[in-house]
């Protein structure tokens, strides 16, 4: 991979670079959104989709320390000491070569989570974990924009169980789609199923029967040709 400076490439309105890969910007606010609702484990999804078309540098090392971080957590949630001991050290290697305000997150709170954890992962049966603060901000998914939106909603389902990972992909891709055309069915559908979690069965149900219909629609089209 060719090197190349993560800020300097253009982002456009859809939350992805000149690439098409997930901004950083977006994947952190994603990322933090879902661990502060309390989904540990999917905070990892947007981290690790911005983290992996990085060359090494300030956002390399920044979402590779948040992704041990939700690792961390998550082994300790489970009660598996070491993968808790083990990623939160990994988690301080990283944090700590990084600004203490990089990309906007409180960097010294998370990293004085990690080096707690590390110490004694047993920990987190006498504390809770800390909240992101983003710019000052603990987001939540009411915060999210519509692209940071669309990547937190399919770890989301995964993490809640009431629609299918690739289903919810499937509509934030025809999200994309429809920005700028005036139509907004499945951004808006997305919104509801992340900020609505008494009605998510019946969002993720008119998300399959959207994505289904667009999808049928678009093979019909093709058929004509």
């Amino acid at each position: 991979m060719p090197d190349r400076d993560p800020d300097s490439r253009d982002v456009d309105a859809l939350g992805t670079d000149s690439g098409g890969d997930p901004s950083v910007s977006a994947a952190v606010a994603a990322g933090a959104a879902l661990f502060n609702e309390g989904h540990v484990l999917a905070a990892h999804d947007p981290w690790e989709a911005a983290w992996l078309p990085l060359d090494e540098g300030d956002d390399e090392r920044l979402l590779h320390g948040l992704i041990a971080v939700a690792a961390a957590t998550h082994h300790a949630t489970e009660r598996n000491w070491s993968g808790a001991a083990g990623c939160a050290a990994n988690a301080v290697e990283y944090l700590a070569a990084v600004d203490d305000a990089a990309r906007g997150v409180d960097v010294p709170s998370v990293l004085a989570w990690c080096r707690r954890l590390a110490a004694d992962p047993e920990t987190i049966e006498r504390a809770d974990p800390p909240v992101f603060l983003v710019d000052g901000e603990a987001p939540t998914f009411a915060d999210l924009d519509f692209s940071a939106a669309l990547l937190a909603a399919p770890p989301l389902a995964v993490a809640v169980g009431h629609s299918d990972e690739a289903t919810v992909e499937q509509a934030a891709a025809l999200a994309r789609e429809e920005r700028g055309t005036g139509r907004t069915q499945f951004a808006e559908l997305i919104f509801a199923f992340l900020r609505e979690p008494d009605a998510r069965p019946q969002v993720a149900a008119r998300l399959a029967d959207h994505v289904e219909r667009a999808t049928r629609k678009h093979r019909d089209v093709e058929g004509l040709f």
